[in-house]
């Protein structure tokens, strides 16, 4: 019975490690993931926001086809595919509110898929 419970106490650690490890794949010690999604014709969530020095790494999924995720205040551009995270790493060099759009046309209603980036001291 020792055996046993100790057997499933270290399998379910191990799980504990593995499914941690993939959350924050890409990440690094002191970043913030953030993780946006992509479908037509809108990006969820719609407004993020940060401090101005902290580190961020955007994780962008699509639900549906390929878009595009342009925040160019921050020189940050990539497309962003179906069944794949697209990772932006930046920091935000910088305040106020910035804009980013979907800069791959995706249908119409294409040229409203925008969010805000809100950047704080």
């Amino acid at each position: 019975m020792k055996k046993l419970m100790s057997t499933s106490l270290i399998g379910l650690i191990l799980l504990g490690v593995i499914t941690f490890n993939e959350s924050v794949a890409g990440a690094r010690a002191g970043e913030r993931v953030i993780h946006l999604t992509a479908k037509k014709f809108e990006f969820t969530p719609g407004e993020i926001k940060a401090k101005k020095g902290e580190v961020i790494v955007l994780e962008v999924t699509s639900e549906d086809v390929t878009h595009g995720f342009n925040l160019p205040d921050f020189g940050v551009r990539g497309d962003v595919k179906p069944g794949a995270v697209a990772r932006f790493r930046f920091t935000p060099d910088k305040t106020g509110q910035f804009t980013f759009t979907c800069d791959v046309f995706c249908g119409s209603g294409h040229e409203e898929m925008s969010g805000t980036l809100t950047v704080i001291e």
